[in-house]
């Protein structure tokens, strides 16, 4: 799995850091991760399309994200692809604080600077609630809506948390081993998926580019979950977060969480606002 690195770019002016009172800056968490674990953990993506890691979370943790979060469950889909049996919450980071730790996790964190270029974007947050009943989703890969053809690097990454277990019968993810490779004339065909079944408190992570799907619940109880995707930070994102976020929310979030929202400058000048820098926007709140 290649990567796309701002030294592949000669110009020095276009490559580099022009900001005068905010400079760039990198994450503080992602020094709590050893090198070999961030290195096991690329290695695995990139030999297998995806990586489970266990016991991310805490049983406190799980508790309040459930408490934060059950309350505003409400609708279910509009199309198969939403799912007329699963309930979404959108405008997260509007409504609740809990899942923050989930956004900017520095185990997540270490992989996608692997993976992109510095100020890469939060381009989704989002509940994802499966109740009895629901059916499988399309299998499919989250950057397949930027037109460049495959095979190529992937130029989004995601995570799904489990809240709740992930099983076979409740409507465990599906994935596609090995898909984040394939080419445009590849499709995943039933005997090449399979559930991706892991604990309450673990996480799936994947690059754009690999197949997969919500699995269908045949079981009794619902299945909860939390998604957040990331993108490259020339793309535009799914959630539209610059229209969409209030000031004050964003003076409340972490550095690295304003960053990924676009609070920061892509060299030389993505991002800026009337020609400065976002966070002055942030200077009187």
């Amino acid at each position: 799995m290649s990567t796309l690195a701002t030294k592949n770019i000669d110009n020095a002016y276009v490559a580099g850091d022009n900001a005068g009172k905010y400079r760039q800056t990198q994450s503080e968490k992602v020094k709590l991760i050893p090198e070999h674990v961030t290195q096991a953990d690329l290695k695995h993506v990139e030999e297998h399309g995806y990586i489970v890691i266990e016991n991310v979370l805490s049983g406190d943790e799980i508790t309040t994200v459930k408490n934060s979060i059950s309350p505003l469950l409400n609708e279910t889909g509009r199309n198969s692809f939403e799912g007329y049996k699963t309930q979404r919450l959108y405008g997260v980071l509007n409504k609740t604080r809990a899942l923050d730790r989930l956004v900017d996790h520095p185990r997540i964190l270490a992989l996608l600077n692997k993976l992109f270029m510095p100020n890469y974007l939060l381009s989704q947050l989002q509940v994802i609630n499966l109740l009895p009943g629901e059916s499988g989703q399309p299998l499919h890969f989250d950057d397949g809506f930027y037109p460049i053809p495959r095979p190529r690097a992937p130029l989004g990454a995601a995570t799904i948390w489990a809240i709740d277990d992930f099983t076979e019968s409740n409507g465990a993810t599906v994935i596609v081993p090995n898909s984040h490779t394939w080419d445009d004339n590849q499709k995943p065909t039933t005997e090449q998926a399979k559930s991706a079944v892991m604990k309450a408190g673990s996480v799936l992570f994947y690059p754009g580019t690999f197949w997969h799907g919500g699995g269908a619940n045949h079981s009794s109880a619902n299945r909860l979950a939390v998604t957040c995707q990331y993108c490259e930070p020339w793309l535009r994102t799914q959630e539209n977060y610059f229209l969409g976020t209030p000031l004050n929310v964003v003076a409340d979030l972490s550095e690295d969480i304003r960053r990924m929202l676009g609070f920061s400058i892509h060299p030389p000048f993505i991002g800026m606002v009337n020609g400065m820098h976002p966070k002055r926007l942030l200077e009187d709140m």
